[in-house]
């Protein structure tokens, strides 16, 4: 019995996994095509748009840049003591610089859209649909992907790629003030480090890496929210798990890019 009750939960879960998965994946597909066409067509709603990419500046701005600063001193200070011990205290511009570029800028931004936005974004979709306003809006001929959806997705990526370069630019220059204001190198071989090793493919890439963790943190976060079911506590628990599925999906697909950028440009990252 409990080896069938087990079987069974797993299959359930794995069935629910498959369903939300191509929910997501339908959802962001019409959120973009919408965004396309209605951008074209010059019928997109610009208002919305502007009034969430501020929403979405002001909730994740401040957090933001204080999470930037302890993690450029936490890079600052790692690095060199390993880059001390090894003799290699000339390249930690270039560790510093690289590492913010390729994994921390764009991880950070989209944490704090996951995390901030996301959370506003779902509980707000959320209270809509358990008051039953997505419901009239479908019933007033309004489709409630294309007038709340998407232009909440356009302005994530555009606020993605502004905090991807409020990290960048915190936290390198956190770690530059630390490493050449303690003296362990000069400025003029710290940036001559960097600039040595670091291609523009790594700013590239931590935009691109921006642009597709602010997309899928909204999708998640507009997904949950149109979900919701059971008043309140479920307006909650849709908030909680939008959180979660998106640091999780986050986390895999920034693996998965990773090693397709380690592949192409044929060093590790």
């Amino acid at each position: 019995m409990l080896t069938m009750s087990f079987t069974s939960d797993m299959t359930r879960r794995a069935k629910a996994g498959i369903t939300t998965g191509g929910n997501l994946v339908q959802l962001g597909a019409e959120s973009s095509t919408f965004v396309m066409v209605d951008i074209i067509r010059r019928k997109f709603s610009w208002s919305e748009f502007f009034l969430q990419a501020w929403f979405m500046v002001r909730v994740s701005l401040a957090p933001t840049i204080l999470v930037s600063i302890p993690f450029g001193v936490i890079l600052s200070v790692q690095i060199g003591a390993v880059a001390s011990q090894v003799g290699a205290v000339s390249f930690t511009g270039a560790v510093n610089g690289i590492g913010v570029l390729r994994q921390g800028a764009p991880l950070v931004a989209s944490l704090m859209i996951a995390g901030a936005v996301g959370s506003a974004i779902c509980s707000d979709i959320g209270a809509r649909t358990v008051r039953e306003e997505i419901d009239a809006m479908k019933v007033m001929g309004i489709n409630p992907v294309q007038r709340l959806v998407s232009p909440r997705v356009l302005a994530a990526l555009v606020v993605s790629l502004m905090l991807a370069v409020i990290v960048a630019m915190t936290s390198m220059a956190t770690a530059f003030i630390l490493v050449v204001g303690g003296g362990q190198v000069s400025s003029g071989t710290y940036v001559n480090s960097f600039v040595a090793f670091s291609k523009p493919w790594d700013l590239y890439m931590a935009l691109i890496k921006a642009l597709i963790f602010g997309f899928i943190a909204t999708i998640v976060a507009c997904h949950k929210g149109l979900s919701a079911r059971g008043g309140p506590k479920g307006v909650a628990d849709a908030v909680n798990q939008a959180v979660v599925l998106s640091v999780i999906l986050l986390a895999v697909v920034n693996v998965a890019l990773t090693e397709v950028y380690a592949m192409f440009s044929g060093e590790g990252v």
